[in-house]
């Protein structure tokens, strides 16, 4: 086994609750660890033997472009669709951060975190 991870990939968005934040959209970041088995991949220098990270990139910029209401909604699209589309991810950990959320104080950003397992 071995880890795959995405760290800080920063897209605008459209999620939120606010009316504002659908019409605005707001700085997002996403952070993503995957376990796959990467042995194969460590031998054969192929592409196809492991999980692209270009592909994992743009599953989150497509689904991250699809307004949502909540942070955990737009997180699971991602790791449904990561599951769906790369059959040798067996474990995902994701996190959504909305950067400078309007919540009435000085926050850095709140960030949702989900793992799963494929079953």
């Amino acid at each position: 086994m071995g880890i795959i991870k995405l760290k800080n990939i920063k897209v605008h968005a459209r999620h939120g609750c606010l009316s504002e934040e659908n019409i605005i959209g707001s700085e997002y970041r996403v952070d993503i660890a995957l376990k796959s088995d990467l042995k194969k991949a460590s031998i054969s220098d192929n592409l196809q033997d492991t999980v692209d990270y270009v592909h994992i990139n743009h599953i989150i910029k497509e689904e991250m472009d699809i307004p949502s209401k909540l942070l955990e909604h737009a997180a699971k699209r991602i790791i449904d669709r990561v599951f769906k589309e790369l059959k040798s991810v067996t474990k995902i950990k994701l996190a959504v951060s909305k950067i400078n959320p309007p919540i009435g104080g000085d926050v850095e950003m709140v960030t949702v975190v989900l793992r799963s397992k494929r079953s």
